[in-house]
């Protein structure tokens, strides 16, 4: 299975790397460029579990314990199988980090 993972920084959360990506673009000619925020992108395989479901408990163990700060990021991910469709995944407000 091929997961990709999304990582951003929760909303309220300041991006000073954002911040310098978007004035440098002003400073480029990109004015209208406005709040850019910086996240993380991983691309990984993983050996088929026994269930997607299974699968889905250990990606989301993997952001929880390493791939993201659940104090100030959030993340999401889709699970790409031989099949060419895709699952995405976003923690539930409920469940949420």
């Amino acid at each position: 299975m091929r997961v990709k993972i999304f990582v951003s920084l929760k909303m309220g959360v300041l991006d000073p790397q954002g911040k310098a990506i978007e004035r440098s673009l002003h400073t480029l000619g990109y004015p209208e460029v406005q709040e850019v925020r910086m996240g993380k992108y991983l691309e990984m395989n993983i050996e088929s579990p026994s269930s997607r479901a299974a699968a889905e408990s250990r990606i989301r163990e993997m952001c929880d314990k390493l791939l993201a700060n659940p104090v100030i990021e959030d993340y999401r991910f889709e699970i790409e199988s031989d099949a060419p469709s895709a699952i995405s995944h976003q923690p539930s407000a409920k469940g949420k980090r």
